[in-house]
């Protein structure tokens, strides 16, 4: 069955992709809980429209997007983990850890899944990759200390 879907879903598919998935998971999971629309021909043309839509709400952000990445640029983040002798943290520091951390260190509530971090098992400097705006490059320099 071919979809539209409405939304980003892990491992289907982005916002306003087509895509190929099985029946029931189309008709029982993403056309009733509106994630996704049949790609018939109808919706195939309505598409453009949605598309064309998103585009002129992604252009008006575009300025507080920009504003925002200044901001995130010029600053950096402290998480705190606990860790071994040698620096080696317990566990690893995930993106949920540097979406809480901007929520509270900065006030700025930024959703979790578009946060790339490398891989952190050790104390030290990074860089995560904050997904906002396709024009705009957002990275944010986050630390990762020893909690005591």
């Amino acid at each position: 069955m071919d979809i539209i879907l409405l939304e980003n879903i892990d491992k289907v598919g982005g916002k306003y992709e087509v895509v190929k998935v099985k029946n029931g998971f189309g008709r029982n999971f993403l056309i009733p809980q509106g994630k996704a629309l049949i790609a018939n021909e109808t919706n195939m043309k309505r598409l453009a429209d949605y598309e064309h839509r998103a585009k002129k709400k992604m252009e008006r952000l575009l300025g507080d997007i920009q504003s925002i990445a200044a901001k995130l640029k010029e600053t950096t983040l402290e998480i705190g983990a606990k860790a071994g002798t040698s620096g080696k943290i317990f566990g690893s520091v995930t993106n949920i850890q540097i979406s809480n951390a901007l929520k509270e260190q900065l006030d700025m509530d930024i959703d979790r899944r578009i946060i790339e971090i490398p891989e952190v098992k050790e104390l030290g400097s990074y860089v995560a990759v904050l997904n906002l705006h396709p024009d705009v490059d957002t990275r944010i320099n986050f630390e990762v200390t020893e909690d005591k």
